[in-house]
């Protein structure tokens, strides 16, 4: 999953001419859809790509929080997306409620929800991290997102970027792997998790430009996973 923060037009056309292949996703980051000129048109790029672009959960939040469901869904139709992810790492949400937004929402499209918290002064105790993903997958998410931010010193990691192996080994024990993107954004986390759960892991918050080298990293063909990956022989 690869994180658009307001790329042009342009910018997008050639992210997908050399790595399109590499992404299977595009987050339109935040709340930076509202803003982005020609929005329908760059959708329309990576549609064509057979890469399949959505609002980022905080602008969910944006509605949410204004009383405006019923608009964001309008938004979702109007935009023509089959693919909306659903957070509540800014505002306080009830996750009761949230699970009723991911049933609903996964009626209409298909829905990737996000766990964990933007502020660095909220923590979630392991089990209960644990607890809301496998809720979020029965209530109809497809994939469930570990919160890192794009800055990846949050959440699923400390504050110096390193894993918090304790959470991530919880994860790994209670949700199935399939289901779980990782934010990684930066080249450590990535490689992290390529020695831990193997080249196909899911990855999210990839910048634009850093695709084509994290493939490299899937292929051992970059210094961090060199010997990952050498025949037995």
């Amino acid at each position: 999953m690869v994180m658009d923060k307001g790329l042009s037009i342009r910018e997008a056309e050639d992210m997908v001419s050399i790595s399109g292949d590499f992404v299977d996703f595009v987050k339109f980051g935040f709340g930076t859809s509202v803003i982005t000129k020609s929005l329908k048109e760059k959708i329309a790029v990576y549609r064509q790509a057979n890469i399949r672009p959505y609002l980022g959960g905080t602008l969910f939040e944006v509605f949410i929080i204004r009383g405006m469901y019923n608009e964001f869904r309008k938004l979702i139709d109007d935009l023509g997306l089959d693919l909306v992810e659903i957070s509540d790492g800014t505002m306080p949400m009830a996750h009761s409620d949230k699970c009723k937004y991911i049933n609903e929402m996964s009626k209409q499209v298909t829905v990737i929800s996000e766990v964990g918290s933007k502020l660095a002064d909220v923590e979630i105790p392991n089990d209960k991290w644990i607890a809301m993903m496998k809720a979020e997958l029965d209530a109809g998410s497809w994939k469930v997102i570990a919160e890192a931010r794009e800055s990846g010193n949050i959440g699923i990691y400390k504050s110096d970027h390193s894993a918090n192996t304790d959470l991530i080994d919880g994860i790994t024990h209670n949700v199935k792997n399939d289901n779980v993107i990782w934010e990684a954004p930066i080249k450590s986390q990535q490689a992290w998790f390529i020695k831990l759960l193997g080249a196909n892991v899911n990855l999210g918050n990839i910048a634009p430009t850093e695709v084509i080298s994290l493939e490299t990293l899937r292929l051992g063909l970059r210094g961090d996973t060199f010997f990952q990956f050498l025949p037995k022989k």
